[in-house]
């Protein structure tokens, strides 16, 4: 039956329906449940907003992103391969060609372990070791450890090139063979104690970079070679003294051989990749003499032996 709200209002008819359709539902506006359920196509509109959600999320994370990079490079400067300047910053030189910083080395790092040989220390104070490190490392030229060089070799620590120098005890006019001759920097110190120096380096690269660096500060009178230290340099032997700056896994007899009568040499000793022990070899006519001095760490001594 038909029935009114309040009076003075326009009547609304409602009508009871069958159970195949939503009771007493608005007259016109007649819910069939036979259909597929009206929740189905508003999970399909959510689900539209969310894709809609989602591509603006992305978009926003992308918009950001390129923000990011153009601050980042706004505040870094321009790219590596716009500008060749290197990105080292090397220390500035003191008055003398870095002299006080030798001066803090000696003192510092060589004399307070020891080493007292007036030659040595003075040889220490004068040959400019930032010059034979690649432009990379002089930073670091002057700190109390060794420095790479390229080519798997080092530099030794100012400590051990010192060390190793005053154990041979050389005096002027001795000859002196140096094993591995690397930047050229213990040849050097060498020639600063004698002009009799020879060096011998397996690593052609090397050889021809020691070469230019020594005539270029003013050790010219140094004899180079390129060849296999582990046979030494037979033809200036005998030799006063022999440094050896690499290790091979035993003492090699070719080194021995060219030693003079009252030769010393030091040469590190040990397995490759590991610490080694430094030792002295000292030839007395046909009687030969080893000390253990201390553990070590060189690179590995390179060649056919």
């Amino acid at each position: 039956p038909a029935r009114t709200k309040n009076s003075g209002e326009s009547p609304t008819t409602f009508a009871c329906t069958p159970l195949a359709r939503a009771p007493c539902a608005p007259l016109g506006i007649v819910l069939d449940l036979h259909k597929e359920p009206y929740t189905s196509d508003w999970g399909n509109v959510r689900k539209s907003q969310r894709l809609k959600s989602l591509g603006i999320a992305l978009f926003l994370v992308f918009a950001a992103s390129l923000a990011a990079i153009y601050v980042y490079r706004s505040l870094s400067g321009p790219s590596s391969q716009a500008s060749p300047t290197p990105t080292t910053s090397l220390p500035t030189p003191t008055p003398g060609g870095y002299r006080a910083d030798r001066e803090a080395m000696v003192e510092q790092q060589i004399k307070a372990r020891g080493v007292e040989d007036k030659d040595v220390l003075r040889a220490m104070r004068t040959v400019p070791r930032h010059a034979f490190v690649p432009s990379e490392q002089v930073g670091g030229a002057y700190e109390d450890h060794p420095l790479p060089i390229g080519f798997g070799q080092t530099i030794s620590q100012p400590y051990i090139v010192a060390y190793m120098t005053e154990i041979v005890q050389l005096e002027e006019e001795e000859r002196v063979l140096e094993i591995g001759t690397g930047s050229g920097y213990q040849a050097a110190v060498l020639a600063e104690i004698t002009p009799h120096v020879y060096s011998v380096e397996i690593i052609e690269e090397l050889h021809e970079r020691a070469s230019r660096t020594l005539d270029e500060q003013g050790y010219d009178e140094v004899h180079l070679r390129h060849d296999d230290g582990y046979y030494g340099w037979e033809e200036y032997a005998p030799y006063d003294a022999i440094v050896v700056t690499a290790a091979p896994d035993h003492i090699p007899q070719p080194l021995v051989e060219q030693l003079a009568d009252g030769g010393r040499m030091v040469i590190p000793v040990g397995p490759p990749g590991a610490y080694q022990a430094l030792w002295l070899v000292e030839r007395e006519g046909e009687e030969v003499k080893t000390e253990r001095l201390m553990g070590v760490r060189f690179v590995p001594l390179t060649g056919e032996h």
